[in-house]
């Protein structure tokens, strides 16, 4: 017993258990974030693309039937980087500077970010894909606004086996493919971006097993944004995986949704968007053109699922895989087409070479995006639920029990406040100088680790962009998309789907919504659309306006 305590003393002194205690008792946390991505469109929500590692923590993990985001990129990454709401962050309409506070394109520095919160709590900070929200000055890139390590594009979009200009607007949309703050030229079609993302996220993740903290990864993928760009060996996985066309294939998804819990019994499914044609009417050729199409969607998303899985092996092979919480979304839903082109001024883009390759410049289009958010109404950029629902699967072996679905109702805004709580940072009022935003989010934790069905928000969420508006409070759900003013509402309890507009039965409920959404509105720093909209070139499709 003496030799023990003695051996015991002497390990303490060299601070071998300290240094244990130090790296192993607060948790690491992933946040993983795809792009342009729809609500069924993992294998564990109810798509036919081979997502097994995402399946993976699906099945040991939790899932949420209701987890929102901001309906397209630069306000979602803005909630999601800062836990404010879009326009508090300064985002408030998209990446460009409409020259107003709430309309600034780039985070404020009151608005902390998960970088910055958790660098102030000891973690080691870092940072694999996607920024968007600050490209102009380098104060506003990603090193600068608290990550010690960070791979990947500042703007919007990038080519896969390319940096050069995406072929949009008066001249090419600009991309430079950044590691710490230096630019990037790799030799074009010498490497795939999703593939670099996750490779980046590795070494990132070895650099830092040489610290003696926990980490913070964010990891933001651009799959399956457009362009369709994919590799031959992903693609060739999905020939002719989508013969049978996206009506045949949504209806199987429907029944997979119901099967896995994630569609309750008795809960609406979203009418037939009459603007997508019925597949079986297509000709021989149509049907050749459009399968294409999915199968690169198809191919970007399993290979995305490929790098999830290359760190969830290493962090299995550095030993730290049972104390780390892993949260994957998507940034919005899937991108419908018709009406999305010509306003976001892409036109009908040349392509060089079949889609899929380098040199193409396709996109999914409305006909597959459809598909994609099953079975929810509309598309991204929009306040129904297709255009801002996303996937959400939580995963954390040692405090998530297993395969477990649940309604949650959660928001981007609640994934600061969820982080801070476990990982013990006291969330700054101040940071260099500067008073902090308060966080306006609810923490998650009750839902992923205590069992509770949904957040205790105490207060609505709400949403404004472009001009649609939305409100969520209980079961009730206020829209109104741009430019109409008319309100509609839904009982989200039995249709999801939003099939039955309640807006004209229940006025006392709407003016009670509308109401708390202006009071909002005016305390979050929200312009009225059409103020800021007409001749701005700024803004897409702005100046054609009549």
């Amino acid at each position: 017993m003496k030799k023990t305590f003695i051996t015991l003393n002497l390990l303490l002194a060299f601070g071998f258990f300290s240094q244990a205690q130090n790296t192993t008792s607060k948790p690491n946390i992933v946040l993983i974030m795809v792009d342009d991505m729809g609500y069924s469109d993992l294998g564990n929500y109810g798509s036919e693309i081979s997502t097994p590692n995402l399946d993976k923590l699906a099945k040991e993990g939790t899932r949420l039937r209701e987890f929102y985001n901001n309906s397209i990129c630069a306000p979602t990454r803005a909630s999601l980087l800062t836990g404010q709401y879009q326009h508090k962050a300064g985002v408030g309409y998209f990446d460009v500077n409409l020259g107003l506070p709430a309309y600034q394109g780039y985070l404020n520095k009151e608005s902390l970010t998960l970088g910055e919160v958790f660098r102030s709590g000891g973690y080691s900070t870092l940072m694999s894909g996607k920024w968007h929200v600050g490209s102009e000055d380098k104060a506003q890139w990603p090193n600068q606004r608290g990550f010690d390590k960070f791979f990947g594009i500042l703007k919007g979009g990038a080519n896969y086996f390319n940096t050069n200009g995406l072929p949009f607007g008066k001249t090419p949309y600009p991309v430079a493919l950044i590691r710490n703050n230096e630019e990037l030229h790799p030799k074009p079609d010498s490497y795939y971006f999703t593939d670099e993302i996750g490779n980046n996220a590795v070494q990132f993740l070895d650099e830092q097993n040489k610290e003696n903290k926990p980490f913070f990864l964010y990891l933001a993928f651009t799959a399956p944004h457009w362009p369709l760009q994919a590799k031959a060996v992903d693609i060739a996985k999905y020939r002719g995986k989508f013969d049978e066309g996206w009506d045949a294939l949504r209806e199987k998804r429907i029944q997979k949704l119901k099967e896995n819990g994630i569609l309750l019994a008795g809960q609406t499914i979203a009418p037939r968007d009459p603007e997508v044609p019925e597949w079986n009417k297509l000709t021989y050729d149509e049907k050749q053109f459009w399968k294409a199409k999915m199968e690169v969607y198809a191919a970007m998303v399993d290979n995305m699922d490929q790098n999830v899985g290359k760190v969830l092996e290493k962090l299995k092979a550095l030993k730290k895989d049972k104390n780390t919480l892993i949260v994957f979304i998507s940034d919005n839903g899937a991108q419908g087409g018709f009406n999305t082109y010509n306003p976001l001024r892409r036109g009908l883009v040349k392509n060089d070479g079949p889609v899929g390759t380098s040199g193409s410049f396709d996109y999914q289009e409305q006909n597959w995006a459809y598909l994609s958010n099953t079975p929810l109404q509309d598309y991204k950029n929009n306040m129904h639920e297709g255009g801002f629902s996303s996937p959400f699967i939580a995963w954390y072996p040692s405090k998530i029990k297993p395969g477990r679905i649940d309604k949650g109702t959660g928001h981007l805004i609640d994934l600061a406040p969820t982080f801070y709580e476990l990982a013990g940072i006291q969330y700054p009022k101040e940071l260099n100088g500067v008073k902090s935003n308060p966080l306006v989010g609810k923490s998650l934790l009750p839902v992923l680790f205590d069992g509770a069905s949904e957040v205790n928000r105490g207060a609505p969420i709400f949403w404004e962009r472009a001009g649609n508006r939305a409100v969520r409070e209980g079961k009730w759900k206020l829209v109104s998309i741009y430019p109409s003013y008319q309100w509609e509402l839904y009982d989200l309890e039995s249709d999801r789907g939003e099939t039955t507009n309640l807006a004209q039965q229940n006025p006392a409920i709407v003016n009670d919504l509308s109401a708390k959404y202006f009071d909002w509105a005016n305390k979050t720093g929200v312009v009225e659309y059409s103020k800021i909209r007409p001749g701005n070139e700024l803004i897409p499709g702005a100046a054609t306006k009549k």
